[in-house]
């Protein structure tokens, strides 16, 4: 079992490595297009990171909240749009995923929001389904994969 804590992100180091699981995970893996994977949702998101006990990075997510990502929440402040999940291919399995999550909504909470929604890729569903979020809405495309609105009271 590798030991590993969560963070919220301060430092250009911590955030330059989010960016590198992202395009390992996203752009590498999954084959979406480097140029709709970086957004100006980044400037204003909060982001998380994983690292393990050496320091080395094993996953990332952010969170969207206020102002300006009205079009991520539905025009909701009080909720929070979860994305950009990622776990390198190394760490999968560890729980690192989950814990990011948990992360995520403890920011959230801290920032006074009542719910944290996300739009998860199919495949994913069942680990959202575990962590308490409950999916609505049809199945639709993003980046040519399928996703499911999905959210959950914090």
């Amino acid at each position: 079992m590798t030991a590993y804590t969560t963070r919220t992100v301060t430092g250009e180091q911590d955030r330059a490595a989010c960016f590198r699981i992202r395009k390992d995970v996203f752009v590498g893996e999954q084959n979406v297009p480097e140029e709709i994977e970086y957004d100006a949702y980044d400037a204003v998101a909060v982001h998380v990171i994983a690292v393990a006990a050496d320091g080395t990075a094993l996953g990332t997510g952010r969170l969207l909240h206020g102002p300006g990502t009205e079009g991520k929440t539905g025009g909701d402040l009080t909720v929070g749009s979860l994305g950009r999940l990622a776990v390198t291919s190394g760490a999968r399995g560890l729980g690192v995923g989950a814990a990011l999550v948990r992360a995520i909504e403890d920011a959230a909470r801290e920032l006074g929001l009542a719910a944290v929604d996300l739009h998860a890729q199919t495949h994913a569903l069942g680990f959202y389904e575990r962590l308490g979020y409950v999916a609505y809405g049809p199945e639709f495309p993003d980046a040519g994969i399928a996703h499911r609105a999905m959210r959950r009271t914090v």
